[in-house]
């Protein structure tokens, strides 16, 4: 019974998606075009971040310098015992 209507479910939201791309209409609502354009600004962003940690993995790990260190502020000398 619960496989049947899921079927029918998944049925009728192919064809509601076929009859939009027949229609050329894919966007029936502003809330469809901002969700559309946040979807695609997020992958957009995960691409990119992806492929900045390729380039600092592939270009930057060749170096043998070793990053220096410094101390930033002040030493706290009540801490010294």
């Amino acid at each position: 019974m619960e496989q049947r209507d899921l079927a029918e479910e998944l049925n009728a939201q192919v064809s509601e998606v076929v009859s939009r791309l027949q229609s050329k209409q894919l966007f029936q609502t502003d809330w469809d075009i901002a969700s559309f354009a946040v979807f695609f600004i997020f992958v957009g962003m995960v691409v990119m971040l992806t492929i900045l940690v390729i380039i600092r993995c592939c270009c930057c790990c060749c170096c043998d310098e070793k990053p220096r260190r410094h101390k930033a502020g002040i030493e706290n000398m009540a801490l010294d015992a």
